[in-house]
């Protein structure tokens, strides 16, 4: 059974070497992060600290849009993400499988969390499946405010594939 995590779109483009497992994984996506990956390549700030880095990522962020915004898997997801929590999946090579999900933020916390981080903290409380991000900040309001999610850091991604650690193990006292 393939391992299960939640991420946003853009960290697959920054870290391409998710994309290229150990093992096969399926990454739950909020539709959000991909309709924003546009945002981002459009944006005149650079999104990595080196210039070649960043034309790299910038070429993978582009690939992305194409993908999803080819005419079936553009429609696939008109057609698949109607209700709140439905799931279009994409498969590809390496055993990945990127679940493409419809979640609807409900300002659960409020300016704790911008609208994108509640989706994806949403999305792993609903999958009950743990969250990859690369964003200290963010892992530091995670616990600070008691969040009942399990996450890594991006650097941790192949201890977590590999071996990780379950939600029983963490529930225990």
């Amino acid at each position: 059974m393939p391992k299960q995590f939640v991420i946003e779109a853009i960290m697959l483009a920054i870290y391409g070497e998710l994309m290229a497992p150990s093992q096969p994984v399926e990454y739950y996506i909020p539709a959000s992060t991909i309709y924003e990956l546009d945002e981002f390549y459009h944006s005149p700030e650079p999104i990595m600290p080196i210039p070649a880095d960043d034309q790299h990522v910038r070429k993978i962020m582009k690939e992305m849009i194409q993908f999803f915004s080819d005419p079936f898997n553009r429609k696939r997801m008109e057609k698949g993400l109607i209700a709140p929590w439905s799931i279009v999946p994409f498969s590809f090579p390496n055993g990945v499988t990127l679940n493409v999900v419809k979640v609807d933020d409900n300002a659960m916390w409020g300016e704790l969390f911008d609208p994108v981080e509640t989706q994806l903290l949403l999305t792993s409380m609903r999958f009950e499946i743990p969250l990859i991000t690369d964003q200290t900040d963010y892992q530091d309001r995670i616990l600070e405010y008691v969040v009942p999610v399990q996450f890594y850091d991006v650097d941790d991604f192949e201890f977590a594939l590999e071996q990780g650690i379950s939600l029983d193990e963490l529930r225990e006292p």
